[in-house]
């Protein structure tokens, strides 16, 4: 019998939801450096400052996280007076200021609590941080053992944001439950992992009943039930699904082929500058229930796909087959197929890129 511990997310939802800071952020101290995009912040300050004021609560400054996940950023943020001094770090923005946050607070020593201003990835409660190259290419993932204190979701704050990111989320989320199911496959799995798989499909089912009226919403910028249950799916079901599944500190249920058809393609020049990694994720989803051989679950996510415009082709994602056929020898070696149930070999790839080509063809 093994001894070991779970630490699962805490969270608030709503669009008054700030006022809850003092409660949960006064335990760890006084002192708050705020890090973050540089719209994100300016989006979330007058709201924030607002719930610290006159609570014992102290902003010591907001800072750009950088622009990019780095090892480096972190390190220069380490560097920085106002981190050192400060008692807590307020992570605000999108997935790569949440990540670079979770990974400052870690070699910092000081506990992290989040602020997500877009629902493109559960960045906000999990225990990774996907880091990158300086230069935007994918280099590792960072993992610890406890998710950050809290996660703020503001829902109308999300609600205000460009709706290409909660787009970019619905990729991300679904992928959640194939990933998890296709490299489980056939394991005697840990309570841990089972209760994570097990729950994984609520990254789907949500998305299939309300998530076209959730993109409506936000693109009318109105916070309603649909665009909340699409919220609470992207960042919370999936980020449980996460700790869980990678409890042992591993991508082996927490990745699959949609992700690395995505880190595959981050090494195009300027290829992740111009797609959100989430939709392209959701593109990846089609090759993998293909390579899988699930012919109506692809037809359902395909359909659901072309609904909500996420890329269902590589025009759409502006690569010619020429360029995906010169990727496909790296994709079988990449960290996230480490751990499947059968090899995925160029020619099964090459296969399923063809099915798809002729399924585009139809429409």
């Amino acid at each position: 019998m093994q001894n070991y511990s779970m630490m699962l997310p805490h969270y608030s939802i709503g669009a008054e939801i700030y006022n809850n800071i003092p409660k949960f952020c006064l335990p760890h101290g006084r002192k708050i450096v705020a890090i973050g995009g540089h719209t994100a912040m300016n989006v979330a300050k007058p709201e924030i400052d607002r719930a610290v004021e006159g609570s014992g609560l102290e902003i010591v400054d907001y800072i750009w996280y950088g622009g990019e996940a780095s090892y480096e950023n972190v390190e220069m943020l380490l560097a920085l007076p106002q981190v050192q001094e400060a008692d807590m770090i307020f992570a605000i923005g999108g997935g790569k200021a949440l990540d670079t946050c979770k990974c400052l607070s870690v070699k910092a020593g000081k506990p992290v609590f989040t602020f997500p201003t877009i629902a493109a990835t559960c960045a906000a409660v999990t225990t990774v941080a996907i880091m990158y190259h300086a230069d935007g290419s994918f280099k590792d993932m960072f993992f610890f053992l406890e998710p950050p204190v809290h996660a703020f979701i503001h829902t109308a704050i999300i609600a205000a944001a460009p709706s290409r990111y909660l787009w970019a989320g619905l990729g991300d989320t679904i992928a959640k439950y194939y990933e998890c199911t296709v490299s489980s496959r056939g394991d005697e799995l840990e309570h841990y992992f089972a209760v994570g798989i097990e729950i994984s499909r609520q990254c789907v089912e949500p998305l299939m009943k309300y998530g076209m009226k959730a993109m409506e919403d936000n693109k009318k910028q109105i916070c309603t039930y649909e665009l909340e249950q699409v919220i609470l799916a992207v960042i919370v079901t999936t980020g449980l699904v996460s700790i869980l599944i990678t409890r042992e500190h591993t991508p082996d249920y927490n990745s699959g082929l949609a992700h690395a058809i995505f880190y595959t393609l981050t090494t195009l020049p300027h290829f992740e500058e111009t797609h959100l990694h989430g939709a392209v994720v959701g593109f990846g989803v089609l090759i993998l229930l293909l390579c899988d051989n699930q012919m109506d679950e692809f037809e359902r996510i395909y359909q659901f796909n072309k609904s909500v415009a996420l890329p269902v082709s590589l025009a759409d994602m502006e690569i010619t087959s020429e360029q995906m056929e010169s990727l496909l020898p790296l994709l079988p070696d990449t960290k996230d197929l480490r751990h499947y149930p059968y090899s995925v070999t160029v020619p099964m790839l090459q296969e399923a890129f063809a099915k798809l080509a002729e399924r585009n063809a139809q429409d």
